[in-house]
């Protein structure tokens, strides 16, 4: 084997190597961190699959009772169909968390992605931030429960977290994912299994 040929054998197992999950999680995948309209997101700094451009992507864990219930709310409220909806027990929704350096296996925060129409950009909010950003965008009067966002973070984020680690005791759990309806399955990004109860 000549030497050329051995040095791009060993820089096709490094990138391999690289791409390991096990590595993935070990390496820092966010940016610095940034603020919008007031409010705390971070840029990825790897790409994000199944997310396209103009994009603004609501993901949910399908089993909580509490969750499926606001996602039936944003549904209902959302007359624009600004946000799309994904859940996290999805395989888009398990290839995006990865992506993302995330637990696959338990959730601990909604996340609201959204993909800049003018750019490459993927902004990601998570805990409080993530509702607050949702509700600057529903219509008036709900518009007016963003103006939370002059609660300081650490307040708000460790109401959200008490809410979030007691959802099913306090909520209930679902035996199965809940899937979507045909009558708003285009609301959602990920892929429906029959064995799946629907909304």
């Amino acid at each position: 084997m000549k030497h050329g040929d051995s040095r791009d054998l060993k820089l096709k197992n490094l990138k391999s190597e690289n791409l390991k999950p096990e590595n993935l999680k070990s390496k820092n995948l966010k940016s610095k961190v940034s603020k919008q309209s007031g409010l705390q997101s971070f840029v990825p700094t790897t790409a994000l699959p199944f997310i396209h451009t103009g994009d603004k992507i609501v993901m949910f864990d399908a089993v909580c009772k509490l969750c499926t219930g606001w996602t039936r709310f944003l549904i209902q409220h959302d007359k624009k169909g600004i946000f799309k909806l994904c859940s996290v027990q999805s395989p888009q929704g398990q290839a995006i968390l990865t992506a993302l350096n995330m637990p696959t296996d338990h959730f601990d925060t909604m996340l609201l992605i959204e993909a800049s129409s003018d750019s490459e950009t993927r902004r990601v909010y998570e805990r409080s931030d993530a509702v607050l950003r949702i509700m600057q965008q529903l219509p008036p009067p709900l518009r007016l429960l963003s103006a939370g966002r002059v609660i300081p973070r650490a307040w708000r984020d460790w109401a959200y977290d008490q809410v979030a680690s007691r959802r099913y005791q306090f909520f209930g759990k679902h035996a199965q994912c809940i899937i979507p309806t045909a009558a708003i399955r285009s609301r959602f990004i990920d892929r429906v299994d029959s064995d799946q109860v629907a909304f």
